[in-house]
């Protein structure tokens, strides 16, 4: 097997960013995707705030970071990560593919959305279902469609519909989907993709990893960044920031 010195498990802005780092650092680094590279953030048609790039699409701001990384030394497989197990001081990380070994290991598989159950499933019939309005919104340009959910996102998602569709319906919990909705955008919130570290590092009982703002989890040589910490703020910059610095920790980890 394989060894590295820090394998980042999640290419988006937070793990290729700790990648960037780590890779100017002199360490070798493997990151692991099981998706697109760039995360949830490659779904935004027009990013505003992200410092020195106004209106900038989250695919080609993507794209440049992680040929960034890729330039500097960064190793990329397209691989999902099952297990990670701590032997002594290394760590076997196992995918649906192989095994490999890291000296250290950086959780940064972000959130996806949570699903609907299945009674509204049900509800919905064979309308379209989609949990990202501007990666499906443009498809129902000049129709009737509804957003179920009650929060900041659910808010956000009908502001951008408004535009498009020709009448966006609030669904709460205790409504109904209006019969002329075509389809159905989902904004009940997301959920940490952490299911494979139970028995690895603490969760909290949203099932984010417990870690402050150094980004060390309960497990040394583990450690955290970006959407998937425990924290209050989740925004592109932020994911960036715990980049930067889970990969100072690292090399001090490494050093010690």
């Amino acid at each position: 097997m394989k060894q590295y010195d820090v394998i980042i498990v999640g290419a988006g802005i937070a793990g290729l960013t700790a990648g960037i780092y780590l890779s100017r650092a002199g360490k070798s680094v493997l990151v692991f995707e099981s998706g697109a590279v760039g995360g949830q953030i490659v779904s935004a048609v027009n990013i505003e705030n992200w410092p020195g790039d106004f209106r900038v699409s989250g695919v080609d701001l993507m794209e440049r970071v992680s040929k960034q990384a890729v330039e500097l030394g960064v190793e990329v497989r397209y691989e999902e990560v099952t297990d990670i197990v701590k032997n002594g001081d290394k760590f076997t990380i196992v995918t649906d593919e192989e095994e490999y070994i890291a000296r250290a290991v950086v959780i940064a598989t972000g959130t996806e959305p949570r699903k609907l159950d299945e009674i509204r499933m049900k509800e919905a019939g064979e309308r379209t279902i989609s949990y990202c309005a501007t990666c499906d919104g443009a498809l129902f340009k000049g129709k009737p469609v509804a957003v179920i959910g009650d929060g900041n996102t659910a808010k956000h998602e009908i502001q951008y519909l408004e535009g498009i569709a020709s009448k966006v319906y609030p669904v709460h919990w205790e409504d109904s989907i209006p019969e002329e909705a075509v389809a159905v955008f989902v904004a009940i919130g997301r959920i940490p993709r952490t299911g494979f570290l139970k028995e690895l590092v603490d969760l909290d009982e949203y099932g984010y990893v417990v870690a402050g703002e150094d980004c060390r989890t309960s497990c040394p040589g583990v450690f955290v960044a970006g959407d998937c910490r425990a924290k209050e703020v989740r925004q592109l910059v932020t994911a960036s920031g715990d980049g930067a610095v889970v990969s100072e920790r690292v090399i001090k980890y490494l050093g010690e």
